[in-house]
């Protein structure tokens, strides 16, 4: 794909991102008029509207429906961007959050919270521990690969399934142990939400978008480097065990961000990425970018579509993600060539 086109690819992504932003916050229990949600929107920046639309729909479109459509913005983005790191230098396609046990760990601490240790630091408890359940989770798997002495992809993987099974099997004794009258609670967070949006916790989200974006503009060369090998980065005077502990600390980092404000959502960083390369190619400078839009698109239309199938009640996010991410897994393998002698 050349420069040109990919430019114009990226901008019709994003010009399409911002017109299902704008949809997901008119729909909702309350329809709001696209041109309401507008005014509403120069209100809040302090733009003079002639015709401003009344309080309430204000405090709907400014407090409740766009800090959501921003944080299903960041998080998609986001896991899209974890995937296509985690999947690089694991060279593994299967690569996500969720291989690492950084998502179970983020869950224990959750669960925790929900149904046993309470809400003793008010509204930031639940966050709080959702972002050490996931740095816990990964400081574990690292010292299980220092411990082994070898940082190659598959010690890494293996590592972090082992600790997915051992948070995963913690939190479902925490559900059996606990209050059971916090089930719903556990099993909606733990599923994917979005309802924890607010405009004084979305710089957690922004955190960690911006240190996947930092890290993964920094050191793109050395990722593509890794693409051909660990002999052909050797050559090119690049460490493959350091740059596979720096993406892990930086995933380990921002997936706690994202999972301590939204849950556990799944697929978006397994399957946004193969969408990414079949678009723009290998190279990170485009897969990333191409990631970021079709992350974001993909949670916003998800987050969009779970707010309406069983209005007025609400799916939880995660549902529908891992609808379309089956889907996708299904059509990857039913589009591969049969082998010869099968």
């Amino acid at each position: 794909m050349s420069r040109r086109t990919t430019a114009l690819w990226a901008f019709a992504l994003a010009l399409l991102l911002a017109g299902l932003a704008l949809v997901s916050v008119a729909l909702g229990s309350v329809e709001i008029a696209p041109r309401d949600v507008w005014a509403s929107i120069r209100v809040g920046l302090g733009v003079p509207t002639p015709r401003a639309p009344s309080l309430a729909v204000q405090s709907i479109v400014l407090d409740l429906r766009l800090p959501r459509a921003l944080l299903a913005l960041l998080v998609g983005a986001g896991l899209a961007l974890v995937g296509v790191l985690l999947q690089t230098v694991t060279r593994n396609d299967l690569a996500d959050p969720f291989l690492f046990g950084l998502s179970s760990g983020a869950a224990a601490g959750a669960v925790a919270v929900i149904v046993v240790i309470g809400d003793l630091l008010g509204r930031w408890t639940l966050p709080g521990a959702a972002f050490a359940g996931g740095m816990l989770a990964a400081a574990s798997v690292l010292v299980l690969v220092a411990r082994a002495r070898a940082a190659g992809p598959e010690h890494m993987v293996l590592a972090g399934l082992a600790v997915s099974f051992l948070f995963s099997a913690l939190t479902h004794f925490l559900v059996f142990a606990g209050d059971q009258r916090a089930a719903h609670s556990v099993l909606f967070w733990s599923l994917g939400g979005l309802g924890l949006a607010r405009w004084d916790n979305l710089p957690i989200a922004f955190a960690g978008l911006a240190a996947l974006i930092a890290y993964g503009g920094a050191r793109r060369h050395a990722l593509d480097a890794l693409l051909a090998g660990d002999d052909t980065a050797h050559s090119l005077g690049i460490d493959p065990r350091r740059v596979r502990n720096e993406v892990f600390v930086t995933c380990a980092f921002a997936t706690a961000s994202f999972v301590a404000l939204a849950g556990v959502i799944g697929f978006v960083g397994l399957m946004v990425p193969h969408l990414a390369r079949s678009m723009t190619g290998s190279l990170h400078g485009g897969v990333m970018l191409f990631s970021a839009l079709l992350g974001a698109l993909l949670l916003v239309a998800s987050d969009i579509a779970c707010r309406t199938l069983l209005a007025p009640q609400e799916l939880p996010v995660g549902i529908v993600t891992a609808s379309i991410g089956a889907i996708f897994v299904i059509g990857m393998l039913w589009r591969q060539p049969a082998r010869d002698g099968a």
